[in-house]
């Protein structure tokens, strides 16, 4: 059963490295990824020559860093709601109504962004008489910051909570039976009891989430992004398809996508290394 998962990950994620290569080479459709003259780190160079670049790695990792740490948190908090809810109804149709996000495309969930805050949408129609006039939430870089973080977090937090609802199924009921003999509040035992209990599973997806940290979501970023926020909206991914697919610079968006997981690779191993003081290390 586990052969599918190592083929698919060998033919997808293995294989594919070896394309790095073109990192270090002038590519060219007619030599192909081996046959292609080599350029050693000129691509490196040029790359970082840009002042551009050092934009966009730093949007990058703004953007990145404050979904982590504002996102993060969401699933967590859902997941402990959705296990102190009594009632199976409720806790099915909540659970129904969270899930539902993820399975939406960017291009949908864009949509109803633009929708409900264009300056003719429906945010806009319902404090016209406050604000006086329009306000250009999406073309604003405070604004545009708070929906593309507050997107992200409701699309993906109920997927994201069901890791957190397996956690809470081991823990052991006689604990919170105990502790309520004992008089605990809820709120005591959550503290005590509930979030010591899925800490492992926070620390592992933390530390996953921070190899991520580099990699912002090209289909959000491309769909909310416009002209007037351009400066905080342009990231390594819609950077890579403009200057890799658009201007067919391959070996360049190569380079860039290559310190891209390095940067990734470092954060995962420097996040483990602290989490392995506590006793909670991935490895």
């Amino acid at each position: 059963m586990f052969v599918p998962v190592i083929v698919f990950f060998i033919l997808f994620k293995y294989m594919p490295m070896g394309g790095l290569v073109i990192a270090f080479k002038d590519y060219n459709f007619a030599d192909g990824v081996f046959g292609s003259p080599w350029h050693g780190i000129g691509q490196f160079k040029t790359l970082f020559s840009n002042p551009q670049t050092l934009q966009i790695i730093r949007n990058t990792f703004v953007l990145s860093v404050l979904s982590l740490l504002i996102g993060f948190p969401f699933p967590v908090m859902l997941a402990i709601m959705l296990n102190e809810a009594r009632r199976a109804w409720f806790k099915r149709l909540v659970q129904t109504l969270v899930y539902l996000p993820h399975f939406l495309s960017w291009i949908i969930v864009s949509g109803m962004v633009v929708t409900i805050f264009s300056t003719q949408g429906v945010i806009n129609d319902l404090f016209a008489g406050w604000l006086g006039e329009p306000f250009a939430f999406l073309y604003k870089d405070g604004s545009w910051l708070s929906i593309f973080i507050g997107s992200g977090i409701w699309k993906g937090m109920g997927w994201g909570a069901i890791i957190y609802l397996a956690a809470l199924s081991s823990i052991d009921p006689s604990l919170y039976e105990a502790a309520s003999m004992d008089g605990a509040s809820k709120w005591r035992q959550i503290f005590h009891i509930t979030l010591p209990g899925i800490a492992p599973t926070i620390v592992i997806v933390f530390i996953l989430s921070v190899g991520n940290v580099m990699e912002v979501g090209f289909d959000q970023v491309y769909t909310l992004q416009n002209s007037a926020v351009f400066e905080i909206s342009e990231v390594i991914s819609t950077y890579a398809y403009k200057i890799g697919l658009q201007q067919l610079q391959f070996s360049l968006t190569a380079a860039m996508g290559l310190f891209e997981s390095i940067i990734g690779l470092v954060l995962v191993v420097m996040t483990n290394t602290v989490a392995r003081r506590f006793g909670q290390g991935l490895w």
